[in-house]
């Protein structure tokens, strides 16, 4: 099937329920979002919002008490968010980060159990990959799993995982064989917060998305039960790698949303600002600004909405659309939030307008999910 040919539809539902979002996103949470920066607070009552309204439902299946709207629903709800507060959109994007691993390989039994609590908004997820000296190569995982008495001992520290000291549970990765070669001998497991021998270490203070917490979750001889085991012995590899192929355009759809929000303040501030009296929207420099921002949002949206909707078919290209979705978006956002500041000009590099703050948030989204060089590494690589 040619490209032209696959193309995506959005049902009037999901449009209507978009823009039931981003009233929402307008409304309760952007007269939220510069405090929330401000005191690096944690926004449960935003949390909480999300969760009356369904949005916390968005990433899973009607049987587990979600939306069954998939992943082109969920990824335009993040947009939306972002738009308003990166921080908050990133609730939605790790309730999907967290639980996929699950979703995708998890046992019946293990569905049953996590999943409803957390499309009902009652738990909060958080997905423990990365490490210390291992962000971009899980080869050098630490964290060790070892079979004691019919149970799975867990020692390690993990490094810059989201919902750090929030979550109720961590799907945690570590080493159980670690002689192994091809699969790396991973195996992910469910690890709840009230386990004995867990604990979080030190949070980041960071450049941005500064009201989601970010921390180093301790693992100290902390025991779980093979029933916790997401997926097989040893083939954690996988599940992480199949997370990642999909989860990635949580982080591109709220890139996008970055960037579309940086755009249309900087569209508005230029129809109001006024220099040698007249609007600087009126200066060719600006229109041409503003025109190439949107240009570029536009384009983002494209790719990332394709990409979604190959997931949502089950397309055999989605790892190659994905990585390119979120390389595209993320660096497209750098650069609108950049040029935002510019058209803002002594305005945009101070905290009383949300533009400088767009742009210190732009920042994460080239680095986490897999940053833009491993995207380009995921892409590189089909076209071999």
């Amino acid at each position: 099937m040619s490209a032209l040919a696959e193309l995506y539809t959005i049902p009037q539902e999901y449009l209507d329920f978009r823009d039931t979002i981003r009233q929402i996103a307008q409304e309760r949470i952007a007269p939220r979002a510069a405090e929330i920066d401000e005191r690096e607070e944690y926004p449960q009552d935003l949390r909480e919002l999300l969760a009356e309204h369904d949005v916390l439902g968005l990433p899973f299946d009607t049987e587990y008490g979600g939306t069954g709207t998939g992943t082109l629903m969920l990824n335009m709800a993040i947009e939306e968010i972002a738009k308003a507060c990166a921080s908050t959109a990133l609730i939605l994007m790790v309730q999907e980060l967290g639980t996929l691993p699950i979703k995708l390989f998890g046992s019946p039994e293990l569905k049953d159990r996590i999943l409803p609590r957390c499309a009902s908004g009652e738990w909060i997820a958080a997905f423990a990959l990365s490490e210390p000296d291992a962000g971009s190569d899980p080869g050098g995982m630490r964290t060790r799993a070892v079979l004691e008495d019919g149970e799975w001992v867990i020692n390690g520290t993990k490094n810059w995982i989201t919902n750090s000291g929030v979550a109720d549970f961590y799907t945690v990765f570590a080493v159980t064989d670690p002689n192994a070669r091809h699969s790396h001998g991973i195996t992910a497991f469910v690890v709840e917060a009230d386990r004995p021998g867990f604990s979080v270490g030190k949070l980041e203070h960071k450049l941005g998305i500064r009201g989601s917490p970010t921390g180093q979750p301790v693992f100290e001889d902390v025991r779980v039960p093979p029933e916790n085991i997401v997926g097989d012995v040893n083939e954690g590899f996988k599940v992480a790698m199949a997370t990642l192929d999909r989860s990635r355009l949580g982080a591109a759809a709220q890139a996008l949303g970055i960037a579309q929000g940086a755009t249309d303040y900087a569209a508005a501030y230029a129809r109001e600002r006024t220099q040698f009296g007249r609007p600087i929207n009126e200066f060719e420099g600006i229109q041409f600004k503003l025109a190439d921002m949107e240009t570029q949002c536009a384009a983002g949206r494209e790719l990332l909405y394709q990409a979604c909707a190959k997931v949502d078919r089950g397309d055999p290209d989605v790892g190659k659309y994905t990585a390119m979705a979120k390389l595209f978006c993320a660096d497209m956002a750098m650069d609108v939030t950049v040029e935002a500041v510019q058209v803002l000009g002594g305005y945009g590099y101070v905290k009383e307008y949300p533009v400088e703050r767009m742009m210190r948030d732009a920042k994460i989204t080239q680095i986490y999910e897999g940053t833009s060089e491993i995207q380009r590494l995921v892409i590189a690589r089909t076209l071999r």
